[in-house]
């Protein structure tokens, strides 16, 4: 884990003591301290951000009691992009290339994250992504590679985002698409009861990844969560917290899409803080950093 990961896990860790009324001095103080000899037992170049967020997300769980941290912020953002979705959707079908359109759009709503600093604006993002170009721009592989894949798997991200990811799957209709979900509540990413209250499953075969990490981590995923990645002819992986978990994986077609919002993964893949991407996997454009 990068230094820069470090200090924004314990802003969260700030923020969620205030969200959640944790007043007391010596138990802010000892959440803390657990988090700290945990990183540094096991070694902080050894462990991802993913990991510490896990580690973090399930300690504030345990001591405030609630299983959800982020319950609140997700019914909003669920509720407010369904409020939008139909005229999102009449933007779309009415766009020279409807199905780029929709890929923008899934972009724009990659926005609603609730885990690195500031503020974001979903209407701002929505209403200005259509003449946004991508930092790097691989969408004609994708189209091309959706038109020969039997399977696709789609990882979804954050709850609101996951309206916008909807738009997209609408317009490209593929017969065995998979959306794939959080084993469980972390952060304000996707659950299963976040994709049934959004109608994801009219769209798509909905799938547990089988646990709790703000990203995609194959070796904790479940089998049945392996079975659908291993016979998948491609992935869509929406945003940065799957973009850490298989940013390695070179033998698997992955699409990350994403809106890069931090200097260390914006290096990664040669983006800046604030741009979008639509990278392959499987190429290596010039601009990419190592």
């Amino acid at each position: 884990m990068h230094p820069d990961c470090e200090q924004c896990l314990y802003r969260q860790v700030q923020d969620l003591f205030i969200k959640h009324n944790i007043k007391s001095a010596s138990l802010r103080t000892e959440i803390q301290n657990k988090i700290r000899v945990y990183l540094h037992k096991q070694g902080i170049e050894n462990v991802s951000a993913p990991q510490a967020s896990i580690f973090t997300n399930r300690l504030i769980q345990h001591h405030s009691g609630i299983s959800d941290l982020y319950f609140e912020e997700k019914e909003t953002y669920n509720r407010l992009l369904l409020d939008l979705y139909d005229g999102l959707m009449t933007s779309i079908r009415s766009a020279d290339k409807p199905e780029e359109a929709a890929l923008r759009y899934a972009l724009a709503g990659n926005i609603i994250d609730f885990g690195p600093p500031g503020s974001f604006d979903v209407h701002v993002a929505l209403a200005s992504v259509l003449e946004k170009k991508p930092a790097i721009d691989h969408s004609e592989i994708l189209f091309s590679e959706l038109q020969k894949a039997k399977t696709v798997l789609y990882l979804g991200d954050n709850a609101g985002e996951i309206v916008a990811d909807k738009l997209f799957i609408n317009t490209i209709r593929h017969p065995n698409l998979y959306f794939a979900v959080r084993g469980a509540p972390v952060m304000n990413d996707v659950t299963l009861e976040d994709a049934y209250s959004v109608g994801m499953d009219k769209e798509a075969r909905i799938i547990s990844n089988g646990y709790d990490a703000p990203s995609t981590l194959l070796k904790e995923c479940s089998s049945e969560f392996l079975t659908v990645y291993d016979q998948a002819d491609m992935v869509i992986s929406k945003g940065q917290g799957n973009l850490e978990g298989l940013i390695d994986e070179e033998n698997k077609k992955i699409f990350f899409l994403l809106m890069v919002k931090c200097e260390v993964m914006g290096k990664k893949v040669g983006a800046n803080v604030g741009d979008v991407v639509i990278w392959f996997n499987q190429m290596k454009p010039s601009s990419l950093k190592t």
